[in-house]
């Protein structure tokens, strides 16, 4: 029988603190809220606990401080089956906060997030260098922006060598050096990330983003070394940029959606299980399209995050026929 996939995640930790409110409020304006909560979140932290949810054996390596949030972050992906035991616990410092406001209206839900990365950017090559010797025993690499550049470099580099396919989620928005960018074999940034890092305009009309403007963003990337670049498109689904067209993953619609805040880092999990589990391309933008679409109806970044079983049980719901589920029994 098939093993699950092994995924190596380097990524962050933090505390969404999260205010509803139907309106956001103007430059010195004061708004009532509908509601208040806090979710563990970080997008290192979700990606990890989405690839565990759906049946891989993850391992992360990231850092939080030694204060209440750090232990509460900790929580639900230790008891998800991640192994979380190369986190560092970093004294004297806050673990990452987000602070999201959640707008919500009667047919849609956005978000406008503020992250304080505390702990987080305190990482240093030297603290991950334990993994060159191991990373040979992972299927992938998970990477994201909310841990220092160099960190990233480095482990990217280690997993280069080591023949590991890397998936960097580049966010937050940032320039990205041409090294990193040589070294990744999936790279999915959204619309805004993607026209970021490479200074070009991504335009949209009411048929969706201009595929001009896609595929030369697409070549701005390639000739930086990516290997193969997914966009995700937010509700118009995503888009793989091949040499010839541009392929469209059609968004899986939910009749509620309650909060986006994890969508990305559902969809990036999803889609690095799926590739590691042996389905096709097509096949794991598809699984990882379904995933996202639960994430968005729930409430939260790590508490919306769905398993394995409720992922197939839409697949089967929505009549999707891509592929024979049997081809994720590795993962139960």
């Amino acid at each position: 029988m098939q093993r699950r996939p092994r995924i190596f995640v380097l990524g962050s930790f933090v505390m969404d603190v999260i205010a509803t409110t139907e309106r956001v409020p103007r430059s010195a304006q004061t708004v009532y809220g509908k509601s208040f909560h806090m979710a563990p979140g970080g997008k290192g932290a979700n990606q990890a606990l989405q690839c565990a949810r759906l049946g891989a054996d993850v391992t992360m390596m990231g850092c939080v401080g030694d204060d209440l949030f750090g232990e509460k972050l900790l929580e639900t992906p230790r008891a998800a089956g991640v192994d979380v035991s190369r986190v560092l616990v970093r004294p004297g410092v806050t673990s990452g906060v987000g602070h999201v406001t959640l707008e919500v209206t009667e047919h849609s839900a956005q978000n406008r997030i503020i992250v304080i990365p505390g702990a987080n950017r305190t990482l240093t090559v030297d603290e991950v260098a334990w993994v060159k010797e191991e990373i040979g025993t992972y299927d992938m690499v998970l990477l994201q922006l909310e841990v220092p550049l160099e960190v990233n470099r480095a482990v990217a580099g280690w997993a280069r060598e080591a023949g590991v396919p890397v998936m960097l989620n580049p966010a937050p928005a940032t320039d990205l050096d041409d090294e990193l960018l040589s070294l990744v074999t999936y790279l999915t940034p959204n619309e805004q990330e993607a026209s970021v890092e490479t200074g070009l305009p991504l335009s949209a009309d009411e048929n969706g983003p201009s595929k001009d403007d896609l595929k030369k963003i697409a070549a701005a990337l390639w000739a930086k070394g990516v290997e193969n670049v997914i966009i995700t498109l937010g509700g118009a689904g995503s888009a793989v940029v091949g040499t010839g067209d541009i392929q469209y993953i059609p968004c899986v619609h939910m009749d509620h959606v309650a909060d986006p805040t994890a969508a990305g880092d559902s969809f990036v999990g999803a889609l690095a299980v799926g590739l590691t589990a042996g389905l096709s391309q097509d096949q794991a933008l598809a699984f990882a399209s379904h995933t996202a679409a639960i994430t968005v109806s729930r409430m939260g970044a790590m508490p919306s995050l769905p398993t394995l079983e409720e992922v197939i049980a839409l697949l089967k719901e929505r009549g999707y026929r891509g592929f024979d589920l049997s081809a994720l029994d590795a993962l139960r």
